[in-house]
């Protein structure tokens, strides 16, 4: 399913996927997932949010950005289509390796049975 990701904006589609429960917590990253409501067979769409748990604003922003991305890297190719999902930062996600985070970007999909048909 390689192509375009969308992007979740609005408050409600965030509350929508965390009311589902569906999540896998990693050492740089939570993701979670719920299905779609555009439909089975709509591209994935994707959140980024970070805490000030993770650090100060720039340390946040930080976080943000390697998510994005690994994100950018991991689910066009990847990531099951008519899903939404939300990936968490953690305080670990700015500091570490950039293959160790986007390894735990793949794992956390397969935990959730989220990768693409023949992934």
């Amino acid at each position: 399913m390689p192509g375009r990701v969308g992007r979740l904006v609005r408050r409600a589609e965030y509350l929508r996927v965390a009311a589902a429960r569906r999540r896998a917590a990693m050492p740089g990253l939570i993701l979670q997932a719920a299905p779609s409501e555009l439909g089975p067979e709509a591209a994935p769409r994707i959140g980024f949010t970070a805490s000030k748990r993770v650090g100060n604003a720039v340390r946040r922003n930080r976080a943000r950005r390697r998510l994005k991305a690994a994100a950018a890297l991991v689910m066009p190719a990847q990531a099951a289509a008519g899903r939404d999902y939300v990936v968490i930062a953690r305080e670990a996600t700015a500091d570490l390796p950039w293959a160790a985070l986007v390894e735990d970007f793949r794992k956390a999909l397969g935990r959730l049975g989220a990768l693409a048909e023949g992934r």
